[in-house]
């Protein structure tokens, strides 16, 4: 007994110093950890609400109006009218509720990383949800992608706000985790969310063992809790392609730098056409909602007849993908589409780009594939595999992020063989985009909205 006094007390003394020394730990980093999967799960239950809706009040619409609806001359302008109510709805709310609504948000979030622009949840969460219900339901061509971003990033601020953590590190932690839970659960792709925090916000993320763990563990339970709502079946299920032969992969190269060229243009005219709206608006709110209503009005009587015009663009690239339409029509699509997607964008509504990026990406990669298989007849060359491979493609040239485009592609269509010729195309739109002296969207942005702030601050110091 008198031996085994000694080794059990010196037992006792190396658990009590474990112990003890957990007891004088820093916490911080665990209680930030469970947070993020918090907060994860939490996003990726509003996320996929959100979806829900969405889907439910832009198909409610398209079918309950022409049911309602008897005369066929009758069924435009009743469309007309329904989705511009909708619409400006959701720019009312955005105007004079929370302006920081207004657009895709992931600029707000770039901000506010970086502490310049504020994280006004308690206002931002309900406008953005109501606000994308509106426009996105009306028709107009915008993704949820953005706005599920921002409302992961908005409830990353609650969280931190209601458990009162003050350590402004862990908050950036927090925001770029719900920002990453937000991507994933808008397209169920856990590894593009976590990318994209890391390519996209690489300027304003903090990288640490912490922050890097956060951000991967809110994308993990974001998806678990989407999936177990929705199902785990990809985004765009477009079947499977051959993987494609060496002979043709400086094809894929030159289609990448087209989209480099595309992705210049679609930048160009987007914030052109931005400045036209901002000028004509001149800070009115009816001008802002009657704008609204006009091209919320408009997407939805030009969706009673051509639906592949407008919308977010999902149901296009699964047509395309059928061989539902001839090079002539996808023609006429890309030009539409982008016509209507930068108007959209462009006009403040509170929606993405992400989705209409994509389907126009896939419109000009099949439009490319028709081509080549022209010139080219003795390839073996399947239309799809350009087409999946310009999904990424335009995204990469526009955002300037193309591992982010290449890992959202194949987790959305599980095409895992088409790695090589997507990684090719996504390189060659974005080296041909920075040859051109592009600039990542998201960036000039920001700059413009951090510019439209201090010139409002100015003009209230004046007065």
């Amino acid at each position: 007994m008198s031996e085994q006094n000694p080794i059990s007390q010196s037992a006792m003394k190396y658990h009590f110093g474990i112990l003890r020394r957990l007891k004088e730990s820093d916490k911080t980093p665990l209680v930030i950890l469970i947070l993020a999967a918090v907060i994860g799960a939490f996003v990726g239950l509003i996320g996929t609400l959100f979806e829900l809706a969405t889907t439910w009040i832009s198909n409610y619409r398209s079918t309950t109006v022409p049911e309602l609806v008897t005369d066929k001359w009758l069924i435009v302008p009743a469309m007309f009218a329904v989705s511009a109510i909708l619409a400006m709805i959701s720019y009312y709310l955005v105007k004079k509720i929370s302006p920081e609504s207004g657009g895709s948000g992931i600029p707000e979030i770039e901000g506010a990383l970086q502490d310049l622009r504020p994280v006004r949840w308690w206002r931002v969460i309900p406008v953005k949800f109501l606000g994308g219900l509106g426009s996105l339901g009306s028709g107009m061509v915008l993704g949820r992608e953005g706005p599920t971003v921002q409302l992961g990033a908005n409830i990353s601020q609650m969280f931190y706000d209601i458990f009162r953590i003050k350590n402004n590190e862990s908050r950036h932690t927090l925001l770029a985790a719900g920002a990453a839970a937000g991507l994933s659960t808008a397209f169920n792709a856990p590894l593009a969310g976590i990318l994209f925090i890391i390519e996209e916000m690489r300027p304003q993320f903090k990288y640490s063992l912490v922050s890097i763990k956060a951000v991967i563990i809110g994308a993990i339970t974001a998806t678990i809790v989407y999936r177990m709502i929705s199902g785990e079946a990809a985004i765009l299920n477009i079947g499977q392609f051959s993987s494609a032969p060496m002979n043709t992969l400086w094809l894929y190269l030159i289609l990448g730098m087209l989209f480099g060229v595309i992705g210049i243009c679609f930048n160009s005219f987007l914030l052109y056409l931005q400045t036209k709206f901002l000028a004509f608006y001149q800070g009115k709110v009816s001008r802002f909602v009657l704008m609204g209503g006009l091209i919320g009005g408009c997407c939805g009587a030009i969706g009673v007849y051509t639906p592949e015009v407008v919308g977010g663009g999902f149901s296009v690239i699964h047509q395309m993908m059928a061989g539902s339409f001839a090079i002539t029509a996808l023609l006429i699509f890309f030009a539409l589409r982008f016509l209507t997607s930068t108007i959209s964008f462009s006009s403040g509504a509170a929606g993405g780009i992400f989705s209409p990026l994509l389907a126009l990406g896939t419109l000009f990669g099949g439009i490319y594939g028709y081509c080549v298989l022209e010139l080219f007849p003795d390839y073996q060359i399947e239309i799809g595999t350009f087409a999946i491979a310009g999904m990424g493609a335009l995204f990469a040239a526009t955002v300037r992020a193309p591992l982010t485009g290449l890992v959202l592609v194949l987790e959305m269509t599980s095409n895992y063989q088409l790695i090589l010729p997507m990684l090719i195309t996504c390189l060659g739109a974005t080296m041909i985009a920075q040859l051109l002296n592009g600039r990542p969207l998201y960036s000039v942005l920001l700059e413009r909205i951090l510019q439209r702030s201090s010139q409002e601050k100015s003009a209230k110091a004046e007065k």
